[in-house]
């Protein structure tokens, strides 16, 4: 699904990535954690092919950099939930239109979506429990039911990939806790795309991830199976903090020592 090697990312005369090398395999669920500055949307956006590497190989979806079509061709098999993309939509269509447009991967609404098109939109409005907004304005609801809505929309058509950058900013604690129950039935149904959940909260690495990228300064501090990364040692080198790890319901929490 995804193979970096030895992958450096130079923008704007600075390296922002360095020497990636990182694997990962269908079935698998991916968070990629670190902290602001560590590099996370900008790995993002090389995987989405808006970013090119300076350095290495990245191969996306069996499509290689360099030697593949890429651009809008490999963006139509990835589904994408970012604060940057939130920003862009119209904020007097409705959740219903906003839906819609991904199956277009357009912004807006410029052509005339199927019937298969809207029972799907209405299905994934439902789904993701935001059917009785579907006619409400996009900027008259809430941070959380904007996420919802964008989730939705990225599922329009079928994406092989869905990368969720940071979905929680800005969330309350019910809005967000609603959210990551979304992602987790989303991971849950027949055939689920492969999700890369990034973030910089330990607690909302849930059980559906199998795997844990920990990225800082641009570079892999650690990659490997979730159970075996996440822990008290491991985690107090990442954050050069000592920690503590209270579980709750298979997450994990954090404590200062």
């Amino acid at each position: 699904m995804i193979e970096l090697k030895h992958v450096g990312l130079l923008r704007q005369g600075k390296w922002i990535l360095h020497d990636i090398n990182w694997t990962a395999r269908e079935g698998e669920q991916w968070v990629i954690l670190g902290l602001n500055g560590a590099g996370k949307t900008a790995l993002l956006h090389m995987l989405s092919a808006f970013h090119f590497p300076a350095t290495g190989n990245v191969t996306v979806l069996d499509r290689r950099f360099g030697k593949d079509p890429l651009g809008e061709d490999l963006r139509q098999e990835i589904g994408l939930v970012s604060q940057t993309l939130k920003q862009r939509f119209y904020v007097e269509d409705t959740a219903y239109q906003i839906v819609l447009s991904g199956g277009f991967n357009s912004i807006g609404l410029y052509k005339t979506p199927t019937d298969l098109m809207r029972a799907k939109a209405k299905k994934l409005l439902r789904d993701v429990g935001m059917f009785h907004h579907a006619d409400q304005p996009y900027d008259k609801l809430s941070q959380g039911e904007k996420q919802r809505v964008m989730i939705a929309r990225s599922l329009m058509r079928d994406p092989k990939l869905l990368i969720l950058d940071e979905p929680t900013t800005g969330l309350d604690f019910i809005a967000k806790e609603q959210l990551l129950e979304t992602i987790t039935a989303i991971i849950h149904k027949e055939n689920p795309p492969m999700v890369l959940y990034v973030t910089h909260h330990i607690d909302e690495i849930l059980p559906i991830y199998t795997h844990v990228l920990m990225l800082k300064e641009g570079k892999i501090f650690k990659k490997g199976e979730r159970d075996t990364l996440i822990n008290e040692e491991s985690l107090s080198a990442f954050i050069n903090l000592p920690i503590e790890i209270k579980w709750h319901h298979q997450r994990p929490y954090l404590i200062k020592r």
